[in-house]
Parts: structure tokens; C-alpha cells; sequence
């Protein structure tokens, strides 16, 4: 048994994240008022600070993601009969719960709201404490040097290459847990690079108009492609710091980067603005009236985050808005009339795609075994009516896009108008597998996602394009 004690890190080490950022999120998320007022306190020194963003923040310290590869290493020390130290520059109460969530820690050391406990100062803490050279220290970050160079070995958790090789020189490292390198597909899910596929419907207005050939129009909606996707990112970004409890608290959306760990919040803290404005900047390149709808959309978006998604009812007429926004902006891209036909299908289309998702997610509820969704307005209980909603408005898309094929539009942009009316049994045919599905349990939370991986979908989507080419073109015999 090893007599000197082990003490080990908190923020980046022991959890994925960094209690401190966790707290601001959450206070600009509940309370973004209260968070203004707050950064006076800094004048108090940054102990104070970080004492009231722990008592305001209120965060689900159960929910915050573990290293659980150190944390399986710590239980090993713990059964040699180490002991165990949490010595952490967060606030003491938050590292005290977290301390208790774990089970293993013998002390907690952290800042009280006078006294900082962060690089120097912890060093000091533990000299007293422990001694020179009496204690073993486990650490992420170049800050930690200060406490290496008093420690007796060093065990560096998921650093830079710099900080293990910096450690060496002022302690001998006994263990490294390797930092995990991140590819271009963790930034693509990161960007949510699959969601610019919802973008396309800015193609939509010249596209009915039968003007997708015209190279002034399809440039301007390019460029408005371009704009849309930067800024869709922007705010994807900008969600997924809001809402990090509740996605660790969903089976699926625990492991994006954030809230599992696998990138730190100030990433997302940084990209998103950056993303933001330069999705806005070549906004203006499309046009003024499209840049205005854009901006609509961006707003709209950033409400729903903060607190429209809470709204039963609300919250899916807010999905199905964004998506048809796209269809306006298109259209004020491209400078081309809007038909009210394709607005109204689209409203109540985008609509039944929005309650869909919503009664996929208490699908996955009701597996669970759980009464509620973590942050949305809806219990199991609901699922009835949401599926009610849902299809009704699914079958008034169709009913409309009837009502429009007998129109004189149509028989004006189609040289064989008879054959567009293939187009309805296509689009009942989606509609009605897309809720079945549904009600089988066996639909992906997102129906984009869901849409493009399934043959059915991509065949039904095929033949509904192939009918409306074989309209306008005519018959090839």
C-alpha cells in the first residue's frame, strides 16, 4: 500500500468539462440578467466570483460527464488503500457534491470565495498539507505545473504533448491518459454538416418556377446556401451549450462533443459568434431582403432555444417556421414571387415533420420509462395527440398540393399536367409510412436524418422528382 496520498484534479481531469464554464452556461441559459449583474462580483476576486456562479448556476452535477477511464484507475488506487484527495480551483461546494457523486475521494480541497485554489495557491495548499514532495498529483493543463513541480510524481489526464513534456521536466511522470485526438468527422458532427442538407429548400421557390436554370438566380441562391449553413452551424453551436443538460439526459444526444466532453465549451463559446457573423457577412452578397430573413431566422432560432422549445404546441410551430423560412428566404434570394400554394404546403408540412419529431422523442420516453422529456413541454401522455396533430397535418400538406395541381399555374409551367397528379399518391404514400414508422418505435429523433438513410424514403423522393420532370419536359415518346 502506498502511503502518500494521491490528489487529483477536477475540471478536465476528473470530469470532461469545466465546472466554471458549466456554471455561466447555465446562468445565461435560466438567468442571463442575473449573470450581467453578476460580473461586478469579479471586482470581489475571481474566488468570489466562482462562489456565486455555484450557488446561481444550479447545475445537475449527476449529469456531468466523468472521465471514466480515470475514474476506473482512481477505484483501483482506492482498493490499494490509497487516499484520495479532490483538490480543484472550482468552488468547494460544487467539488464537495461531485466528491460525494464519485464515492472515492477521502478530502476535497477547493476555492471558498476568498482564496483561489488554482495553480500557485493549490501548490501552497498542498505543501501544507502533505509536504514537499508528499503527495502525487493528477492534472490536464500547463497550470498544473506549479503543483507538479511540489508533487512527487505527476499523472497527466488528456493534456497537450507540450504539457506531458513541460511535466517531465519539473516531475517524473508515472502516467499518462493519452488526450483524444478529434478528426474531421467530430468536427463535421460537431457543425452538424448533415443538417445543411435542410438548406436545399432554398432552392425550392426557382425550382417550382421551373427557373433552376437560370445561372443570375441560381448563383444568388448558392451564395444564400452558403450563408444559411454558416449561420445554421452558428446556431446549432450556440443550442447546444443552452441545452446541455437535457442532451446528456437523452440516449442519443449524450454523446455529442460538448456534452459528453469530448470538446471543451469554449469551442463552442467561440465558433459559434464567428460562424454567426460570417454567415450574416455573405448574407449580403444575396441581397438585403434575403440578409432581413435571414437575421428572422437567426432570431427565431435562438428564442426557441431559450425557452419557445419549453412550450408544448409552440415549439413545433416554431420548427415548422424555421423550415419554411427557408422556402421565403429562397425566394427573396432569387428574387422570385412566392406561391401562396407552396407557403401553405409548406407551413403544414414542416409542421407534421416537427410533431414527428416531437412523438419520436416520446417514443423513446415511454422506453425509457420516463413521464417526461428532459426540456421540452410534453409527457408520455401526450403522444396520442401529438401523433393525432401530426398526421392531419401531414394529410393537409397533400390536400393542398391537390388543391394546387388543378390550378392554370400548373398547366401553364407543365407541359403534361395530367402526369404531376402522380405526385399524390407519392407524397400520401411519405406521409403516411413516415407516421407509421413512427408508431412502430422505429423513427430516428430527426426526420432529416431518418429520410435520407431509408430506401423507401430515397425511392418515394426519386419517383416524386421523376414524376415532376416527366410533367415539365413531357413525355419522352
Amino acid at each position: 500500500m502506498d502511503s502518500i496520498p494521491l490528489v487529483v484534479d477536477l475540471d478536465g481531469t476528473l470530469v470532461r468539462t469545466d465546472t466554471l464554464h458549466e456554471g455561466l452556461l447555465g446562468m445565461l441559459r435560466n438567468s442571463p440578467v442575473r449573470l450581467f449583474r453578476l460580473t461586478t462580483s469579479l471586482s470581489r476576486g475571481k474566488a468570489h466570483f466562482k462562489q456565486q456562479v455555484a450557488r446561481l448556476a444550479h447545475l445537475d452535477l449527476a449529469t456531468l460527464p466523468l472521465n471514466e477511464e480515470v475514474v476506473v484507475w482512481l477505484r483501483d488506487q482506492k482498493a490499494a488503500g490509497r487516499h484520495l484527495v479532490l483538490a480543484t480551483g472550482a468552488d468547494v461546494s460544487l467539488a464537495s457534491q461531485i466528491a460525494m457523486r464519485v464515492g472515492l475521494f477521502g478530502g476535497v480541497l477547493g476555492s471558498d470565495g476568498t482564496v483561489n485554489l488554482a495553480g500557485p495557491n493549490k501548490a501552497t495548499a498542498l505543501i501544507e498539507r502533505f509536504g514537499e514532495n508528499g503527495f502525487d498529483y493528477a492534472g490536464n493543463s500547463r497550470r498544473d505545473l506549479s503543483v507538479w513541480t511540489h508533487a512527487r510524481y505527476a499523472i497527466v489526464v488528456t493534456a497537450p504533448s507540450g504539457v506531458v513534456k513541460d511535466a517531465r521536466e519539473v516531475c517524473e511522470v508515472v502516467k499518462v491518459f493519452p488526450k483524444q485526438d478529434h478528426g474531421w468527422r467530430t468536427w463535421l458532427r460537431l457543425l452538424r454538416a448533415h443538417q445543411w442538407l435542410k438548406n436545399l429548400l432554398l432552392f425550392t421557390p426557382i425550382a417550382a418556377a421551373h427557373q433552376i436554370g437560370n445561372p443570375s438566380k441560381f448563383l444568388h441562391v448558392t451564395i444564400a446556401f452558403i450563408a444559411f449553413s454558416m449561420s445554421a452551424s452558428g446556431v446549432y453551436l450556440g443550442n447546444d451549450l443552452l441545452d446541455l443538460e437535457n442532451d446528456r439526459r437523452h440516449p442519443r444526444k449524450q454523446h455529442r462533443a460538448f456534452a459528453s466532453g469530448q470538446l471543451p465549451l469554449w469551442v463552442g463559446a467561440l465558433l459559434s459568434p464567428v460562424l454567426l457573423i460570417f454567415g450574416i457577412v455573405i448574407a449580403a452578397f444575396a441581397g438585403t431582403t434575403f440578409l432581413q430573413w435571414l437575421l428572422v431566422y437567426i432570431a427565431i432560432t435562438f428564442a426557441y432555444s431559450f425557452g419557445l422549445k419549453r412550450i408544448a404546441i409552440i415549439d413545433c410551430l416554431a420548427l415548422a417556421l424555421l423550415y419554411t423560412l427557408r422556402v421565403i428566404a429562397g425566394a427573396a434570394a432569387s428574387r422570385t414571387p412566392l406561391s401562396f400554394w407552396l407557403l401553405a404546403f409548406s407551413i403544414f408540412f414542416f409542421l407534421s415533420l416537427a410533431f414527428v419529431k416531437r412523438y419520436a422523442e416520446l417514443q423513446t420516453q415511454l422506453l425509457d420509462v420516463n413521464e417526461k422529456i428532459s426540456g421540452r413541454g410534453y409527457s408520455t401522455k401526450d403522444a396520442p395527440m401529438v401523433q393525432l396533430l401530426g398526421v392531419a397535418s401531414g394529410f393537409a400538406a397533400v390536400l393542398i398540393l391537390a388543391l394546387y395541381l388543378n390550378t392554370t399555374t400548373v398547366h401553364d409551367l407543365y407541359k403534361s399536367p395530367d402526369v404531376v397528379w402522380g405526385a399524390v399518391p407519392v407524397m400520401l404514400y411519405w406521409v403516411s409510412w413516415i407516421w407509421l414508422k413512427a408508431h412502430r418505435g422505429e423513427m430516428h429523433d430527426d426526420p432529416l436524418v431518418f429520410a435520407v438513410r431509408e430506401p423507401e424514403s430515397l425511392v418515394a423522393g426519386a419517383i416524386f422528382v421523376g414524376i415532376l420532370l416527366v410533367g415539365a419536359v413531357g413525355w419522352p415518346w
